[in-house]
């Protein structure tokens, strides 16, 4: 069975990460001292002595390996995944190298050679594992090393558990069927035959190879969820659970353990991990403080042209909704001519709108009358980066058509975003709009921001649809 494959793919997995490091380590060394970067060498440490510690990095290696998941099956680990894993364990296991050598006040070991074994170790490691990932990929596609499943329940959870199976053949899922009480033996779905009923369980299990048991009842039929788990677990079989929640929560829920206490949160934002939010911050601190120095010509030149060529104020504020719901007062330079507050707070500006002053048409298509926002994220009520704040007419109109429009309102808005990096700007639909936000929410990274930084850099400062 897959479940015996598996552990000798585990073990073999080992093997091989004591054999990748050992001669990274061993290649680190003679990179340092026979090698191009022998010049500089001061042999204090016999090779000998280099040697020894490997006593102590392998074993401790292969605990960071299996700590950062590094032995669980590639099945449904991206690539990205598996090379972030990989850059975590070798950087918490170069740091404790050098921690450990600093604390003993052993000063004659060269700590470039650890350097170099981090940068080769990574870049074997990873390439091993995508070559592992690449063969086990090809053979799941021939028909081997296949995984056994059978589906207890039809519902939309199994259809689209179907789905994803079918589409990714790499993962070497093979569904044999399902069994449920509601809907006639014989029908099938994409080529997914129902077999009979649920009762039919401890007949089907002796007579079928089964790798695993997946629980995909419908949520009418919760209430036998506790029989037909014993029945799956008096089978021996490995059993899960894939809930029928989608249409209730459609987003990536995460538990969490209150002494012993499951419970499922509904929506996962990274920004409210304290952490996180911290490392955003600072870089809004520091991104906004260095965007004011460089533009700050810029924005003295706009000053005199708006005084210039149009009577009013140089800056204008619009009433916006920020994080949590609260209103702050969002700081853009004046692109229109002065009017009464009720007539601007309830329309958006429309294409050859007369409103609009000459240099304003040409500062809001370069956006540069965005450009006050960035003592907005100097002073906490923006960030760099995040969904554009809205005025509070419109929330309360979206709120009611736009399904999770609110959501948006758990981190902070941004001067620049991923809808708007996507093209989702100005006269655009604003259901698109969201669906990025959205994106944005759950899936936020460091790596995410700067990506979304580069692309306005490079395509998001021109706005076609800003009148």
């Amino acid at each position: 069975m897959i479940i015996d494959n598996e552990k000798h793919f585990s073990r073999a997995h080992i093997v091989i990460d004591v054999l990748v490091t050992g001669f990274s380590y061993l290649l680190a060394w003679w990179m340092r001292f026979r090698g191009p970067f022998a010049d500089s060498a001061i042999t204090t440490k016999t090779f000998s002595d280099f040697m020894f510690l490997l006593v102590f990095i392998i074993p401790g290696y292969l605990l960071l390996y299996h700590a950062f998941s590094l032995y669980t099956p590639l099945r449904m680990q991206g690539r990205r995944l598996v090379l972030s894993n990989v850059v975590k364990a070798n950087t918490l296991g170069l740091l404790v190298i050098i921690s450990v050598l600093y604390v003993i006040d052993e000063n004659n070991y060269s700590r470039l050679t650890f350097f170099i074994f981090y940068f080769v170790n990574t870049i074997l490691e990873w390439g091993v594992r995508m070559l592992v990932f690449y063969i086990l990929r090809d053979m799941r596609r021939k028909g081997l090393n296949q995984k056994q499943v059978l589906l207890v329940g039809y519902s939309r959870a199994s259809e689209e558990y179907i789905d994803r199976i079918l589409e990714n053949p790499q993962w070497g899922y093979v569904v044999r069927g399902i069994l449920d009480d509601n809907v006639p033996s014989g029908t099938k779905y994409r080529g997914i035959k129902v077999l009979g009923r649920i009762a039919n369980l401890m007949v089907v299990l002796p007579n079928s190879s089964l790798d695993e048991i997946a629980i995909t009842l419908s949520l009418s039929e919760y209430y036998r969820l506790e029989q037909i788990v014993s029945m799956c677990e008096k089978s021996g079989v490995h059993t899960k659970f894939i809930p029928d929640y989608s249409n209730i929560i459609p987003t990536r829920p995460y538990t969490e353990d209150i002494q012993g206490l499951p419970v499922i949160n509904i929506r996962y934002v990274p920004l409210s991990n304290n952490f996180n939010a911290m490392i955003k911050r600072g870089m809004d601190i520091v991104g906004s403080l260095m965007a004011i120095i460089i533009s700050s010509p810029l924005m003295l030149a706009m000053c005199i042209l708006i005084k210039l060529t149009s009577p009013g104020p140089l800056i204008y504020k619009q009433e916006r909704v920020g994080l949590h719901n609260k209103t702050f007062w969002m700081y853009k330079f004046r692109s229109m001519e002065v009017q009464p507050l009720e007539q601007e707070k309830k329309a958006w500006t429309v294409k050859n709108d007369p409103r609009v002053t000459r240099v304003g048409r040409f500062m809001r298509r370069t956006s540069i009358d965005e450009l006050p926002q960035l003592f907005n994220i100097l002073t906490g009520q923006m960030s760099l980066v995040g969904p554009r704040p809205e005025r509070p007419f419109f929330v309360e109109k979206f709120r009611e058509e736009i399904p999770r429009y609110m959501i948006k309102h758990q981190v902070r808005p941004g001067l620049t975003g991923w809808a708007q990096v996507n093209g989702y700007r100005g006269d655009t639909s604003i259901r698109k709009r969201i669906d990025h936000d959205l994106y944005y929410i759950e899936n936020w990274t460091v790596g995410l921001d700067i990506k979304i930084l580069i692309l306005t850099v490079f395509k998001g400062f021109i706005n076609k649809n800003a009148y």
